[in-house]
């Protein structure tokens, strides 16, 4: 495809599994190496910037207002805050956003103030000279609201069906009926916050009808229509920088409040306009994830072979909201049984919105799933490992489609080998060290894999540089080394040598970062930019591709070695690639696979519990830098201590406000919680998924996590808690002391 300056696109749509595997014949084998971060220095000396870092000259400050009760707005009262020193004014608009926007859903945000939704709704924007006056003026707000009732108990209302996750096939409740072995029972979990540790963050800057927007953003192709569409501005006129993100996990996808307050004050005062989120703001409005019932039932015979599996889930959200948190999501597909009722119910209730917060669907689905399928195995009498093995379908048990590459089964047996499994205590309650119970417990971690349409352009210039350019953001996950690396490999140099640029929509609009999409889907758009610059060197050197190495900053073809300079004179060659997911995403059944295992301790007095020691086996195609997906696999597994043993968001009853709104009191783990942990990666390619062979990493390091955990505690203590997190409350009147 030719661009509109006369460039040429490289373009690949994913319609059949790409075999090539070019990157395993390339020359310079950085690919899949643990080089260390080139941003890394950039942040730990301070200088890389972050989104309210950027030093914008005349710029005033906003401290956004929010409402304290539910109902509608008859007044903000502003003549109070404007009369205070260096306000320069209050801000409320229809144009100002309810909730942010879902980022990778494409929808528009719900926008407008005038009926609050929940409390901690924003509702107006002060702004003044400094942020200390803002926020001076900003405790003067006392807006006047007439007050309306709202259900805030999700299970309280009528819940909505959500169609795309029902599946209904067999019978069983026959199958529960005819069962040798069978599990009925409910499980809950309770909201997460995403807890990045940058807090959200927009400056607003106008230049006649053009706004740019220094923000803390995931997705920045999607935010920039969300930010056109919420002003009315033609998408031309936007530009949105975000070059570092201190952290998302969901919670920055979608266009946020303090980005259009900014922008709308901006605008009205013709000025640049910082907005800062405070922790307690970003806990109260910026997404939630819902909290769970699980129904979870299981048919087996006497063998322990699935006959029958039920997952029928209630989860809430606010009304208009089109997310629903897709808790069954490996549940179609990671285990047998002809019999099938899988379902997602919504109720619509006035909590906060709820929304994608770190692997939404299988960061509560899959350890549910997991504590089932431990139950199974102890009313079975067989080995959990065995159990799981004995039930993987064939084809997909719903669809009938073929799996891609799927190495569940040998994560299972590389972790057990590694772990000691086969020495572990069988008996719950049987293995005691003095006051602690000890148990040991193994889940299973799947994710479904997807990818974006992404586009990168390479530049290799004539002294041996090259640069990659992307909108795709890096949330600390290591997308400036990544891409880095691939664009390394496919020219042949050092990867010092190649400079990334990300985070500005002036650049070619990559995926964004979020379910676990990016690497995949920019890393291809980057190796087929590099596919069309090395066409571009055989054209100059008239030699074919496959005759064509490049290494170390050096051509070779037949008997002919020159330097990159020489090759190309005084040139610079510049490649455009553009990947698309296509058929092959519907053909296969694509995720990426793994295993824990995990050894806790429990004390018998207290309750209190300690994980010990646990270990991650996974598979995710090819592994493009082992340190940058270690370092995601352990937060996953922090994720999961949190999960089981920490994490909840406390509603009030009587108006759903969020209780423990900041990080003195939602109880994240911090390093005297964590262990020490272990990564596994197996060998893998995934044909299927992309011309780079690789699947999503950063979430699947979590999903199931919080599984093995409980499952270890029920072994050391023989108390089954069935409501996350496991508090030392919900063990006490089961423990033997």
């Amino acid at each position: 495809m030719r661009t509109g300056d006369g460039r040429m696109t490289k373009t690949l749509t994913m319609d059949k599994p790409d075999d090539r595997r070019r990157l395993d014949h390339m020359a310079q084998a950085v690919i899949g190496k643990p080089l260390d971060r080139p941003d890394g220095p950039l942040k730990v000396s301070g200088t890389a910037p972050y989104a309210a870092e950027y030093e914008i000259e005349n710029c005033a400050h906003g401290v956004l207002l929010r409402a304290a009760t539910m109902g509608t707005v008859k007044s903000l009262n502003r003549a109070k805050i404007e009369a205070l020193p260096g306000v320069l004014g209050v801000f409320s608009s229809d144009e100002f956003l309810r909730n942010p926007a879902q980022g990778m859903a494409g929808e528009a945000p719900v926008q407008g103030v005038g009926e609050v939704a929940y409390v901690g709704e924003v509702i107006g924007l002060v702004v003044a000279e400094t942020f200390e006056q803002a926020r001076h003026a900003s405790y003067a707000f006392a807006p006047e609201i007439e007050p309306a009732g709202h259900i805030v108990d999700p299970e309280a209302v009528e819940p909505e069906p959500q169609d795309s996750e029902a599946v209904d096939q067999g019978d069983l409740a026959g199958a529960m009926r005819d069962a040798s072995h069978s599990v009925d029972v409910v499980y809950r979990t309770e909201g997460h916050a995403a807890a990045a540790m940058e807090p959200h963050a927009s400056i607003a800057v106008w230049d006649g009808p053009k706004l740019t927007l220094y923000g803390a953003y995931q997705m920045l192709k999607f935010n920039r229509k969300e930010l056109a569409d919420s002003l009315g501005l033609d998408e031309a006129d936007v530009r949105i920088v975000s070059r570092y993100v201190g952290g998302g996990f969901g919670s920055k996808l979608g266009i946020s409040q303090e980005g259009i307050a900014a922008a709308v004050a901006a605008r009205g005062l013709g000025r640049p306009v910082s907005v800062v989120m405070t922790r307690q703001q970003v806990f109260e409005s910026i997404m939630r994830r819902t909290e769970t019932k699980q129904h979870m039932r299981l048919a087996a015979d006497a063998e322990g072979r699935l006959t029958g599996l039920g997952h029928e889930s209630l989860i809430s959200n606010l009304p208009d909201e089109e997310f629903a948190e897709p808790v069954p999501q490996s549940t179609h597909f990671l285990y047998g049984g002809e019999n099938r009722k899988i379902s997602l119910n919504v109720a619509r209730i006035h909590r906060p919105a709820a929304g994608s917060v770190r692997a939404p669907g299988e960061a509560v689905g899959m350890p549910v799933l997991e504590n089932a399928m431990d139950e199974l195995a102890h009313a079975v009498g067989i080995d959990p490992v065995e159990l799981r093995k004995k039930n993987l379908p064939e084809c997909h048990p719903e669809t009938g489609i073929p799996f891609g590459t799927r190495k569940y089964a040998e994560c299972m047996d590389e972790g057990a080998k590694r772990f000691g499994w086969a020495d572990r205590n069988r008996v719950p309650g049987g293995l005691r060290e003095g006051e602690w119970l000890i148990g040991h417990g193994m889940a299973g971690a799947s994710r479904v894999n997807m990818t974006e349409t992404a586009k990168a352009r390479v530049t290799l210039s004539a002294n041996g540089t090259a640069t990659v350019e992307t909108d795709m953001t890096d949330i600390g996950t290591g997308s400036y080394t990544v891409l880095g690396q691939v664009a390394a490999e496919m020219l042949g140099l050092d990867p010092a040598k190649v400079e990334v640029k990300l985070g500005d929509t002036d650049l070619p609009p990559g995926s964004g970062s979020g379910g676990s999409i990016g690497a995949s889907s920019c890393g291809s758009a980057v190796f087929l930019a590099c596919e069309d610059v090395r066409t571009q060197i055989c054209e100059a050197l008239g030699c074919e591709e496959a005759d064509l190495t490049l290494k170390d900053g050096e051509a070779v073809t037949g008997n002919r070695r020159m330097s990159l300079a020489d090759a190309l004179g005084a040139d610079e060659l510049t490649g455009e690639g553009e990947f698309n997911p296509g058929e092959t995403s519907e053909d296969y059944a694509q995720a990426g696979y793994g295993a824990y295992f995990c050894e806790v301790a429990v004390n018998s007095v207290t309750g209190e519990t300690r994980v010990r020691r646990m270990l991650g086996v996974y598979a995710a195609g090819r592994i493009l830098n082992e340190k940058t997906a270690r370092s995601q696999c352990l937060g996953g597994m922090t994720w999961g201590i949190g999960t089981a043993l920490t994490e909840e968001l406390v509603h009030d009853e009587r108006n759903g406000k969020i209780v423990n709104r900041d990080l003195a009191e939602y109880h994240v783990p911090v390093n005297l919680d964590v262990p020490q942990l272990n990564v596994v990666f197996l060998e893998e390619r995934e044909d299927a998924a992309c011309p780079i062979q690789s699947k999503g990493i950063g979430e699947l390091g979590f999903c199931g996590a919080a599984g093995a955990i409980t499952n270890a505690i029920y072994n050391a203590t023989g108390v089954r808690v069935r409501d996350y997190p496991v508090t030392l409350d919900k063990l006490l009147a089961g423990l033997p002391d």
